[in-house]
């Protein structure tokens, strides 16, 4: 085995009468061996494999920059790479295009690909969806974990008053910060709760007043109840808006607009019975009055805000718009066919129901939805077998968009309670660094600093780094390595 030193290997031919595209190069990675030819390699002569078919006439200097061992005699080229990921990535100098196998990590496949020089644009479409998903899933993780570290630290450079913006933002919006942010997350339940609750007893005529004109109205002491949780509404509302660090992005959230059309009617109502009657007839103002209190259902939303499920379930219908969108056309195409069968086949009868096609719509509706009120129905035998095969068409097609839409709220769930455990666990790694680096530092401080520089990041009271197998790099502007036995989990 010649030494670092020697420039030229004696098996290589230095006129270069050999040929690279006739070149035969052996390839070990991982103890997986591969034989390339030149002529294949160099269709792609950025990548690493192609540069090795050029790299012998340089000496060792110039093999050791793109391998890990080498030996001269057998001409075979070491690396200490995932095997697994490289038989998917040698796939580009055959076919033109990679495909991941599954079961790999796509972070750790990107890592491969860039490390053999292989451009992602040859990624199939299909395994680029992994690989976002997958980035996605872990800035999810850093913009959580981050946020959780900025909200333990504290900066003394800030003014009071953003201080106390931020102290309030965290009481109103973060419950997990402290118990008494729990307290008053149940209080705005319930309160929520309370005011749903009364809205509806509102309604029933045993408890209500009549007034001097003769109007029935709410009972006063369901009325003090709904004006007290009108109140904290407007008073949680408005503490969160001005301790929002974005007021513009606060204002335009869709939770918040549903917080506003939830208080606004109680506002707005309340000036029209006060100063509408001077401005208007009385009738009018009632009428605009109960079409307000008809918008106090928006505050139901308001559990939403509360309840993780209904978020998942929010989410997991605008996911499911083209499945929806499916559902309806298949409904819409079997009401107008059903509809237009029916009207058609119950002419003959002298006591038909099907008076029109649109009128008709009304009763395919009910039939393929399988409601069935009774109020239209055929009475010809055409006709009965007519909606027969109706609701059977309508049940198969409300079954069929249903599983995707079931999967998608599944899917979201569990990637939910995923991340929330994997911000956890980096949380939890963070701290445990933090105290093994706070226990080296306690025996000396010069010896700390002396080795600062060798051994790695130094741990403050601020931990900023992760070094678990899921390490996020958006937390850490500094550049680490990781080596095949490593993957994310």
């Amino acid at each position: 085995i010649k030494m670092a030193g020697d420039s030229r290997f004696p098996d290589v031919d230095t006129d270069g009468s050999e040929k690279s595209e006739e070149m035969e190069i052996v390839v070990n990675v991982g103890g997986v061996r591969q034989v390339f030819y030149g002529d294949n390699l160099n269709q792609y002569p950025e990548t690493r494999l192609a540069e090795l078919v050029n790299c012998l006439s340089g000496g060792y200097d110039s093999i050791f920059s793109l391998c890990d061992d080498y030996d001269p005699g057998k001409r075979e080229f070491y690396f200490d790479r995932d095997p697994d990921a490289f038989k998917c990535i040698i796939d580009v100098y055959y076919f033109g295009e990679i495909h991941m196998k599954k079961g790999i990590c796509p972070i750790c496949f990107k890592n491969e690909m860039e490390f053999w020089k292989v451009d992602l644009k040859f990624l199939d479409d299909c395994c680029k969806t992994h690989l976002s998903e997958k980035k996605e899933e872990l800035e999810e993780i850093a913009r959580r974990v981050q946020l959780i570290l900025d909200d333990l630290g504290v900066d003394a450079s800030e003014s009071r008053w953003k201080r106390c913006q931020k102290c309030i933002w965290k009481f109103l919006e973060k419950p997990e910060s402290s118990y008494p942010a729990r307290v008053i997350a149940v209080l705005s339940f319930l309160f929520i709760l309370t005011s749903s609750v009364v809205m509806c007893v509102g309604t029933i005529p045993d408890l209500q007043v009549v007034d001097a004109e003769g109007n029935r109205m709410e009972h006063p002491t369901l009325d003090s109840i709904e004006t007290a949780c009108i109140g904290w509404f407007t008073m949680e509302y408005v503490l969160r808006l001005i301790s929002s660090p974005n007021k513009l992005h606060f204002a335009l959230s869709f939770m918040n607009i549903v917080d506003v059309l939830a208080i606004l009617p109680f506002y707005v109502s309340l000036t029209l019975t006060h100063l509408g009657a001077k401005l208007m007839e009385l009738s009018n103002v009632q009428q605009a009055v109960q079409a307000l209190r008809i918008m106090r259902i928006a505050r139901i939303f308001k559990l939403a805000r509360h309840s993780s499920g209904l978020q998942t379930l929010t989410y997991a219908l605008k996911r499911s718009f083209k499945e929806l969108g499916l559902l309806l056309m298949y409904l819409a195409v079997g009401i107008f066919v059903f509809s237009a069968l029916g009207y058609t086949m119950e002419q003959s009868h002298p006591e038909t129901l099907f008076k029109s096609i649109p009128q008709s719509f009304w009763w395919a509706i009910i039939t393929m939805t399988t409601v069935g009120y009774g109020d239209i129905y055929p009475k010809t035998t055409l006709g009965k077998l007519n909606a027969a095969i109706s609701f059977l068409c309508g049940v198969i097609a409300i079954a069929l968009p249903i599983h995707p839409i079931i999967n998608n709220f599944v899917r979201y769930y569990n990637k939910q309670r995923v991340l929330e455990t994997a911000a956890k666990h980096e949380l939890e790694l963070m701290e445990l660094n933090s105290a093994e680096g706070k226990a080296t530092g306690s025996r000396s401080e010069l010896e700390e600093l002396s080795r600062e520089d060798n051994e790695g990041p130094f741990y403050s009271s601020r931990i900023k780094v992760s070094h678990s197998d899921t390490f996020i790099h958006l937390l850490s502007e500094e550049k680490h390595y990781r080596t095949r036995l490593q993957s994310c989990k």
